[in-house]
C-alpha cells in the first residue's frame, strides 16, 4: 500500500499568501486568449517575503508557469515558497513534470489554489511534493483560478467544453425587427466586447440558418496587441463549428475564406456537398441525427475529444433554444440594449411551452455592467432540464 503524505486543505492563510496568490491569479489570466488546450496557470515565488521569481503558461508546448517562474528565480529558488494557481504536473507530456522541477530547485513550501482536474494527476502531483518533504497546502482562492479555467476543468470532469451562449437583446426582451433584420440592436462597445470572449473562445459555434441569412465570418478582429501577451505576431483563430444537418453550407461562405479553421457537423450523407466543403477547406464531420438538427451531444463530445475547452454560440433562437431545452449551456452572456422593438419583434429563443413557472429555466445573474451605451448580464444554468449529461 503506497504511503499517505499530508497535505494541509484547511489552514488559514496570512494576508501575505493572499497577496502572492492574487499577485499568481493575474499572471494566469495572461495566459486567457493563448494556452488552449492547456488551462491558464500562474506562479509567483516568494523567499524571505520578496517575490524572487514568476512565470505564467502562454502556449501549449512551451514551458509551464513553474518552469518560468523558476528560471527567474535561479538559485534563489531553494527555500522558496511556490504559489501555482494549478497543481503541478506530475507526468511526462510534451513538457517534463513541474513537480520534479519544483523539488529540484529546492523549494520547500507549495500553494496550490487548486487541484489539477486532469486524470493523469487530480492529487498525484502534490503527493509527489509531499513525499518528497515540501510543505503543502491547497485551496487558496481555489475559485478564482477554478474562473479562469472552466472549459478545461468541464472538459476533465465532463469530457465537453464549457458552453457560452451570446445574445443580444432590445429592453423588452427582442432579437430582431419581425422582417428579420438585427444589426445592429446593440452598440460598438458590446461589439467589441463579443470580440473579446471570441478570443478567448476555443470554438465559436453556429447554425446554418444564421450562416445563410448573415454569412458572417465568425474570426477575432482584434489588433494583435490587445491579445497577443506573447508578442511573437502569432494570432489564435478559434475553431469555427457550424451545425449544418442537410450541408447547406455555400463553399463560398465567408467562414472558408478567412484565417483559421471551420468543422462542420452534419448527418447527411452526401459525399458530393461533403467533397465540395472539405475541397474549399473545412472538415466534415458525420454525427447521428438530432432534435431538428444534429445529434449535438456528439457535437460537444467530438469537440471535448479534439481539446476545446471553450465554446462560445453565436446563432439564432431555434439552435440556442435547443441547446438551452436540452440542458448543454453552461452561461448566457446576453447584450440587452435601450431601445423597444415591439411585439412583432422576434423573440430571443425558441423553447418549449412551459405549463408551470416550476418548469422554466432558473438562472442565476452572476455579473451584470454597463458596455457603452448597452447592458451586458451574464447568468448560469440553475436547473437543466433535460438530457445533458454531467
Amino acid at each position: 500500500m503506497a504511503r499517505a503524505f499530508p497535505i494541509d486543505t484547511g489552514s488559514m492563510f496570512t494576508s501575505a499568501d493572499h497577496q502572492f496568490m492574487n499577485q499568481a491569479v493575474r499572471l494566469a489570466a495572461r495566459g486567457l486568449y493563448s494556452t488552449d488546450p492547456n488551462p491558464r496557470v500562474g506562479c509567483v515565488l516568494v523567499r524571505d517575503g520578496a517575490v524572487v521569481g514568476t512565470g505564467w503558461h502562454g502556449r501549449a508546448g512551451q514551458p509551464h508557469a513553474e518552469v518560468f517562474a523558476l528560471r527567474e528565480a535561479g538559485e534563489r529558488a531553494r527555500g522558496a515558497t511556490a504559489y501555482v494557481t494549478l497543481e503541478p504536473c506530475c507526468h511526462h507530456g510534451r513538457t517534463p513534470p513541474c513537480s520534479e522541477a519544483l523539488i529540484a530547485a529546492g523549494v520547500t513550501r507549495v500553494v496550490v489554489a487548486m487541484a489539477d482536474p486532469t486524470p493523469l494527476v487530480a492529487g498525484r502531483g502534490m503527493a509527489q511534493l509531499a513525499a518528497a518533504g515540501m510543505t503543502v497546502q491547497s485551496g487558496l482562492l481555489a475559485a478564482d483560478a477554478a474562473a479562469l479555467n472552466p472549459g478545461f476543468i468541464s472538459r476533465m470532469q465532463r469530457g465537453r467544453p464549457w458552453l457560452r451562449v451570446k445574445s443580444a437583446m432590445s429592453l423588452d426582451g427582442r432579437s430582431a425587427l419581425a422582417n428579420g433584420v438585427s444589426q445592429w440592436i446593440t452598440g460598438e462597445a458590446a461589439r467589441q466586447d463579443v470580440q473579446h470572449w471570441r478570443a478567448r473562445s476555443s470554438a465559436i459555434l453556429t447554425g446554418i440558418g444564421t450562416l445563410l441569412a448573415d454569412d458572417p465570418a465568425l474570426n477575432v478582429r482584434l489588433p494583435p496587441a490587445e491579445w497577443n501577451e506573447q508578442g511573437d505576431g502569432e494570432i489564435r483563430q478559434p475553431l469555427r463549428v457550424v451545425a449544418d444537418s442537410r450541408l447547406r453550407l455555400p463553399a463560398a461562405a465567408r467562414v472558408l475564406q478567412v484565417a483559421g479553421a471551420t468543422q462542420v457537423f452534419t448527418c447527411s450523407e452526401d459525399i458530393v456537398r461533403a467533397a465540395l466543403l472539405r475541397e474549399a477547406g473545412a472538415t466534415v464531420s458525420v454525427v447521428p441525427p438530432g432534435a431538428g438538427g444534429v445529434d449535438l451531444a456528439a457535437l460537444l463530445l467530438t469537440l471535448g475529444a479534439q481539446g476545446i475547452n471553450e465554446v462560445w454560440v453565436e446563432a439564432g433562437p431555434g439552435l440556442s433554444g435547443v441547446l438551452l431545452a436540452q440542458g448543454w449551456v453552461d452561461e448566457l452572456v446576453i447584450y440587452m440594449a435601450p431601445k423597444l422593438l415591439g411585439d412583432t419583434a422576434r423573440g430571443l429563443f425558441h423553447l418549449p411551452q412551459w405549463a408551470s413557472l416550476s418548469e422554466c429555466l432558473s438562472l442565476n445573474i452572476t455579473d451584470v455592467r454597463a458596455v457603452g451605451a448597452d447592458w451586458r448580464i451574464m447568468a448560469q444554468i440553475n436547473n437543466q432540464t433535460a438530457t445533458a449529461q454531467d
